[in-house]
């Protein structure tokens, strides 16, 4: 069987790619051929195909991508076309970035007046709806798989897709490199490294895209808490970072919260960590909220995100809605040391049921049904 996965951008650093790098070897040793179409690539994905035509400006690198792996698809004798791009040549689409209209229908309500009509005017945005509204017509497309229930029901709500066509795969995780053994590995060192003492409680945030993951809301929640000894990590590249630092200076945190950037590793964060936050105004399935999981810290973050499908209440985390700042910071509040680690136990019970062989499973058994023998 072969099998065509399409992704613009594959960077082996990205939550999304992190995905497919594990999809495609799992894949791999079910017999299964899968060769990659991308524009452009880091790490070694393995089989790859460069669709890789001019352009200026994202509208023009979005529709050019499209044309050429429409074009490239055509040319070869794969059994199925799997995007995780808005593509309408596919046979299958995992909708692991969601539904952009519900994207910013959630932003538009975080925005001002002026903010809201500028969204509405961008020429990007009306893009990527007219591409979304055209993928989910299509005729081709015969099943689209979503990576939570939430994103599922958003499909039908805005598009209504039949249910035969929706399927519900959750991302997998590799639970070995994933672990709370990560605790003693990394924990005095990485906080060594920043100056946050053993004892103090320590928050941790990790993702790029600071407005849509609810940076700025929970360092206002974090101030809020009355946690005066504990700390936020707060991992992950952003242009609006110093803005996020004022905030911080302004809050009267700025010694508690600490701006770690990128990291090629985030597993030595997890481990110094205690809990993991997350106050995101729209995310499908993130992984690192699985990750953190599985490393055995409780997960806070919003209704606004699937990961909250996963989360019991007060047993392995806790969830509140996105723009809900004083709930956070209650939340964050009711946290200690002992707290923290009973419910990060559960959290990593719930996450073992995530494995990346399982999704493997799930997969085959779908291009199995869509390729009867």
């Amino acid at each position: 069987m072969r099998i065509a996965v399409v992704r613009q951008r594959y960077s082996a650093q990205g939550g999304a790619e992190r995905f497919i790098e594990r999809a495609l070897a799992a894949l791999a040793r079910q017999g299964l051929a899968v060769t990659v179409l991308a524009r452009e690539w880091t790490g070694d994905p393995g089989n790859v195909i460069r669709c890789n035509p001019f352009h200026v400006g994202r509208v023009w690198r979005d529709w050019s991508f499209a044309r050429a792996v429409c074009r490239e698809a055509a040319r070869q004798s794969f059994d199925l076309v799997q995007s995780h791009e808005r593509i309408a040549c596919c046979d299958i689409y995992r909708a692991g970035d969601g539904v952009h209209a519900q994207w910013l229908h959630n932003r538009r309500a975080a925005l001002g007046v002026l903010a809201r009509a500028g969204l509405a005017l961008n020429p990007y945005h009306r893009y990527v709806l007219r591409a979304e509204r055209t993928l989910f017509s299509s005729p081709r497309l015969r099943a689209v798989i979503c990576n939570s229930r939430m994103v599922r029901e958003e499909i039908r709500a805005h598009f209504g897709t039949p249910e035969a066509k929706l399927h519900v795969i959750y991302n997998g995780i590799d639970l070995e490199a994933f672990h709370p053994r990560l605790r003693e590995a990394h924990r005095a060192s990485v906080r060594s490294r920043l100056g946050i003492p053993d004892e103090a409680l320590v928050f941790l945030h990790v993702g790029a895209g600071f407005e849509r993951k609810g940076v700025f809301r929970l360092i206002d929640a974090f101030a809020r808490s009355g946690l005066s000894d504990a700390h936020l990590v707060i991992v992950g590249s952003d242009k609006t970072r110093s803005r996020a630092e004022r905030q911080a200076g302004s809050r009267g945190v700025t010694a508690r919260v600490h701006f770690a950037g990128t990291q090629t590793d985030v597993r030595p964060w997890y481990g110094a960590a205690d809990a993991f936050v997350l106050a995101t105004l729209y995310d499908p399935f993130p992984n690192a909220a699985l990750e953190a999981m599985a490393c055995g810290l409780p997960v806070i973050t919003t209704r606004q995100c699937g990961t909250a499908e996963i989360i019991d209440e007060g047993v392995n985390g806790f969830v509140v809605d996105a723009l809900a700042v004083e709930d956070l910071a209650q939340r964050l509040a009711r946290l200690d040391h002992a707290k923290a680690r009973e419910m990060g136990r559960r959290a990593r019970e719930r996450a073992e049921g995530f494995g990346v062989e399982g999704m493997a499973e799930q997969f085959l058994a779908l291009y199995r049904k869509l390729l009867p023998d």
